[in-house]
């Protein structure tokens, strides 16, 4: 079946149908990695976007029952060159365009990925969207979809109750038997699920809870430490996040992790700001200007620190982005508490940065009290 992407101005590529029939619509964006298209549709900082693959060829791999990063498809749509529909893995239990059409997920294949790449980069991300059921229809959807800043997606994909994540896996939420172990509290703005799985590979026990948890709920469950979790959409529209951020600090160690990196930053003043295109892909130079090194990162977000905000505050850039100069790290060494811009669990990615989290570790374990 034939399908179109449509901007809101008229522009217009036709391709292949991709998955379900139907319209999507989404803040069109394009993620530069080359693997890990399955942790892309289910990383729920997607959520609101329409994805496009740089990469010509995907879904060679199939789907698997090990990389979901969440339970659902996260993005709104996805657009690629190619897409392999047999895929040949050992792991593999379905292709990519059985998974999209099972979930419902309409999707692009066969149109010019470069040229709509191009679009985004001189012009930035737009509103868009994909459709089955005609030009008319696609680019009518994309001139009355509601604007991305304007949705508040945290509320959205965050948990809807606690729930645990132990050294084996998902547990319910209860005391651990045996000696006592390194408790971290996790604040959901769209987790993924590879963070509490490095975590888990340290020995650390995660309680899970909503975005919206106040800081009194979070200290309820006596953590040696906390996570803000990575996440899509606009951090001015985090209020109740930020103002829990701030209840924490100085009470508990803290680990913000992109979004909650962003959260962190607005806690102690900071402001953020949109990005022309952002940063997706997983080969993004970050410089650490404590001792000098350069980090290839995996990378995933549309809004940036303002670096000048940052004066007078306690905290401190630590880590910036070698291509555009654009903040990756901060700390705020008298609350105990630092943060990344991008994902240091990768799923997909290089592993340069997994260190961060055995860091984190060693802050825990310094105040540990159970």
């Amino acid at each position: 079946m034939d399908a179109v992407l449509a901007l809101a101005d008229g522009t217009a590529w036709e391709g292949k149908s991709l998955g379900a029939t139907g319209t999507a619509t989404g803040e069109l964006v394009f993620t530069t990695g080359m693997t890990g298209y399955q942790e892309v549709l289910t990383d729920p900082s997607f959520a609101g976007q329409v994805v496009v693959f740089t990469y010509p060829l995907i879904g060679n791999t199939g789907i698997n029952d090990d990389d979901f990063e969440s339970d659902s498809v996260q993005p709104t749509s996805l657009i690629a060159r190619e897409v392999c529909r047999t895929p040949s893995n050992w792991r593999s239990k379905a292709s990519l365009p059985d998974y999209m059409k099972a979930k419902g997920v309409v999707g692009i294949e066969g149109l010019d990925t470069r040229a709509v790449t191009l679009r985004i980069r001189e012009g930035g991300a737009v509103m868009c969207a994909v459709s089955t059921e005609g030009r008319d229809a696609a680019v009518e959807a994309a001139r009355t979809a509601v604007p991305y800043v304007e949705t508040d997606f945290v509320a959205q994909v965050t948990t809807k109750g606690p729930y645990g994540w132990g050294v084996s896996g998902i547990e319910d939420v209860t005391e651990p038997e045996g000696p006592a172990i390194l408790r971290l509290v996790v604040l959901d703005c769209g987790l993924k699920r590879h963070s509490l799985k490095r975590f888990a590979a340290l020995g650390v026990r995660s309680v899970v809870l909503p975005a919206g948890s106040s800081a009194e709920e979070v200290l309820s469950w006596k953590p040696d430490g906390v996570m803000l979790s990575s996440g899509p959409g606009d951090p001015d529209r985090l209020e109740a996040v930020v103002a829990t951020a701030q209840g924490l600090l100085g009470r508990v160690p803290v680990f913000g992790i992109c979004l909650g990196s962003q959260v962190l930053a607005r806690a102690v003043g900071g402001r953020t700001f949109k990005l022309k295109f952002g940063h997706r892909g997983s080969n993004h130079p970050v410089k650490d200007l404590t001792n000098g090194t350069v980090a290839v990162t995996s990378q995933n977000h549309g809004f940036a620190i303002e670096p000048g905000s940052l004066d007078g505050s306690p905290a401190q850039v630590t880590q910036v982005n070698v291509n555009d100069g654009t903040v990756e790290g901060l700390a705020i060494p008298s609350e105990r508490a630092f943060g990344v811009q991008y994902h240091p669990e990768a799923a997909p990615g290089p592993w340069d940065s997994r260190k961060y989290f055995a860091e984190f570790v060693e802050i825990m374990k310094k105040g540990q009290t159970r």
